[in-house]
């Protein structure tokens, strides 16, 4: 239950625990899970009716995959909830031991890095309510009886009364619990992510001044410092691998999905000409650029960061230190020569140069689908 008092990690942690995702196991988990992926499968069968009307399944095909990542991220997180709890639990207990540090220069990086994580995560979930809330109303102002997200069930008339008014309100409850299996993911990858850079910002400032009571310390006490710090890097080294092999799979669905639906949603908006549609196909692409840019920017920040050890290591008072002290200064800086990575599936680094990539990749198939359809 430590992870529900971290403040860097208790927002997302606080609406998992809620749907006893994680921590908890009880009744929530089936009313939110069941429903929710029976209304996916049902806008996937949606997508097969449609096919061959562009508009409708571009959109359709938005609402699918959006509800497919969120599902799959839950049932994810619901089988490994031993890792997660453990790594929550871990993750904790490393915030808590910085928070306490008696270095006003640590407990400074504590802070910022804990308020720009409960900032990411609260607005993150007041961004996906507001955007699904959109999703909700949108309908209301088309003209026409129309469902927030396009389904097809064999047999049933969808949009006749009162089957229409049910499925439509059925719908607009299941966006509050499908929002929060969605959002507090995105979320809890960049706070975990935060937390890493806590500890890479913690490790630069202790090597740059592991020195600096030298005057007061003998060579076994120097010696006994700077153990220390190859513990906390190790410790680092494993904290982002166990970020890695919680999220390295789920980023991979995303990797793929992403570019294929960011292509779709351009290629929409050059074939429609109805503001509220526009308007709304613009709200759907700021939503998915948010949610990864997010997934990039962290994971590239943890790299960056991670191999400025080697220069804080080396800025450091080493130079009149004896000869075994500097071996070992000199293994932090190798070690620290290799990045520590977030990966796409252990396939390829989650940076900014491969987010551009991405977008690019999109943009260009955009283009060939313009072309084609013109």
């Amino acid at each position: 239950m430590e992870a529900l008092n971290c403040p860097l990690l208790s927002v997302n942690v606080r609406v998992w625990h809620f749907w006893s995702f994680v921590l908890v196991h009880n009744w929530r988990r089936y009313i939110s899970i069941i429903p929710v992926t029976l209304l996916n499968v049902f806008m996937f069968a949606d997508l097969y009716r449609a096919w061959g009307n562009i508009e409708e399944v571009i959109i359709n095909a938005y609402f699918a995959v959006l509800y497919f990542n969120a599902v799959l991220r839950t049932l994810i997180l619901v089988y490994n909830r031993d890792k997660y709890e453990c790594f929550l639990t871990g993750a904790a207990k490393i915030h808590k031991e910085l928070r306490n540090n008696n270095d006003e220069t640590i407990t400074k990086i504590v802070d910022t890095y804990t308020k720009r994580a409960r900032y990411l995560s609260i607005s993150n979930l007041i961004l996906g309510a507001i955007i699904s809330s959109c999703f909700v109303v949108y309908p209301l102002f088309t003209g026409e009886r129309r469902l927030p997200y396009g389904i097809y069930i064999p047999g049933i008339k969808i949009f006749d009364s009162p089957q229409y008014e049910m499925f439509y309100i059925a719908q607009a409850v299941l966006t509050f619990p499908g929002c929060c299996m969605h959002v507090p993911y995105t979320s809890f990858f960049a706070s975990s992510t935060l937390l890493g850079m806590v500890q890479i910002k913690t490790l630069q400032h202790r090597l740059r001044n592991f020195r600096s009571d030298i005057a007061n310390e003998g060579l076994s006490a120097l010696k006994r410092k700077l153990h220390q710090l190859i513990e906390d890097h190790l410790r680092i080294i494993r904290y982002v691998k166990d970020i890695n092999d919680l999220v390295t799979y789920i980023c991979l669905i995303e990797f793929l999905s992403f570019g294929l639906i960011l292509c779709a949603l351009l290629f929409l908006l050059n074939v429609i000409n109805v503001m509220a549609q526009i308007v709304i196909v613009v709200a759907y692409i700021f939503s998915m650029l948010a949610q990864i840019f997010a997934f990039y920017w962290h994971s590239n920040e943890v790299r960056e960061e991670s191999m400025k050890i080697a220069e804080a290591a080396y800025s450091g008072p080493w130079v009149e230190v004896e000869n075994s002290i500097k071996k070992k200064l000199l293994l932090i800086i190798i070690r620290a020569q290799r990045p520590l990575e977030i990966t796409v599936g252990n396939l390829y680094p989650m940076t900014l140069e491969m987010f551009q990539s991405l977008l690019n990749v999109s943009y260009s198939y955009f283009t060939i689908l313009r072309r084609l359809y013109n």
